[in-house]
């Protein structure tokens, strides 16, 4: 699976929270609102949630493995760092 888009919308800094991105897939399927965040250790991303009855956030979506999850971060946060 390739990332043939991502499209990044820089927000007011409210927190942590720096923007969102929309990442396209082999140009079929996209992932909206996966959080651009700044943390103590540099930019992360988060990806979109809900909150469970517990009052739990669990994933919606998210990689299922390790080096894909890397892969995408890395391209996101490539993709923030560009409009800077």
């Amino acid at each position: 699976m390739e990332i043939t888009d991502i499209r990044i919308k820089k927000v007011e800094k409210e927190g942590n929270l720096l923007g969102y991105a929309s990442v396209t897939f082999d140009d079929v399927f996209v992932v909206h609102n996966i959080r651009v965040m700044s943390g103590r250790n540099g930019n992360y991303i988060m990806m979109p949630n809900r909150k469970v009855k517990s009052g739990e956030f669990k994933d919606i979506a998210h990689p299922i493995n390790t080096d894909f999850r890397r892969k995408m971060e890395s391209s996101i946060l490539e993709a923030y760092d560009s409009l800077e």
